[in-house]
């Protein structure tokens, strides 16, 4: 018995380090698009806090309508794009394929039924509807971009959550990285929604027909926020089948504590 383990030792250190040498070119490539995620929010503050605001500054200048356009039809969806990109990448490097795609299939799935949903009825999250600055609409209703903005902030809310219980030896750690992984994002959405959908903005992102206390917005925004989060959060644990690994790779949870502090700065920037 004893030889075995002596043996499985270096096998599984083996592998560890295979792993770790495949990871490498995947956080070169999530790495360079998490560059792209942040120079397309900047671009993204430029044009809605000075842009918009001061045509003046650039009215007169050869590139300054088509960047204005290109930002208007592309730029609200851009940022999203590259987020997931980023994190998908990064789920492939940490935890491999079939993890990080049952995730994503779960995130857009159930938060595009929610708010497919929540758009033709109003429930779970108050009445509202987009307007047309984040994309093609799915069935005239939800911009293609809205399942994948759920998936890249959820899946980075999920990660951070299931990496601290690890280190603090919470248990269960999985429920504890569904609990607060879905606070987070839904967090996000407390400085998220003032930013994309107030009245006083001069692009609104969507549109509420119901007020609230919270900005003009119903507070049960929030509860349909930590239910589809917590929903798909929990389905694709489950559908995993194993724990997230936490080895010599898990350090690397500073990438999705970028994604995430990098969208709250956004928002809270459009906020403030």
């Amino acid at each position: 018995m004893s030889d075995s383990v002596s043996l499985d030792r270096p096998i599984a250190a083996d592998r560890s380090a295979t792993r770790a040498t495949r990871s490498r070119p995947l956080m070169k490539w999530a790495t360079w698009l998490l560059i792209g995620h942040l120079v397309a929010l900047l671009f993204g503050l430029a044009g809605l806090l000075i842009a918009i605001p001061n045509p003046e500054l650039w009215a007169d200048s050869s590139y300054g309508p088509r960047a204005y356009d290109f930002g208007m039809k592309y730029g609200g969806a851009t940022h999203i794009i590259f987020g997931a990109a980023a994190m998908f990448v990064y789920g492939m490097a940490v935890i491999g394929l079939r993890k990080t795609g049952i995730f994503f299939a779960c995130s857009t799935v159930i938060s595009l039924a929610s708010e497919l949903i929540g758009t033709s009825t109003g429930e779970p999250f108050g009445n509202y509807a987009y307007t047309s600055f984040l994309g093609y609409k799915i069935f005239d209703h939800v911009p293609f971009s809205i399942p994948l903005s759920w998936f890249y902030v959820g899946f980075a809310t999920f990660l951070i959550g299931y990496v601290l219980a690890d280190r603090l030896s919470l248990n269960p750690k999985s429920l504890f990285a569904i609990i607060f992984g879905g606070w987070l994002l839904t967090v996000w959405d407390l400085v998220l929604d003032p930013a994309m959908a107030h009245e006083s903005l001069g692009v609104r992102f969507w549109t509420w027909s119901e007020t609230g206390s919270y900005f003009g917005m119903p507070g049960q925004n929030f509860f349909g926020w930590a239910l589809t989060a917590v929903l798909f959060m929990g389905l694709a644990r489950w559908l995993w089948m194993a724990s997230p690994p936490t080895d010599g790779r898990s350090p690397r949870v500073w990438f999705p504590v970028a994604v995430y502090v990098l969208n709250i700065v956004f928002a809270s920037a459009l906020s403030a």
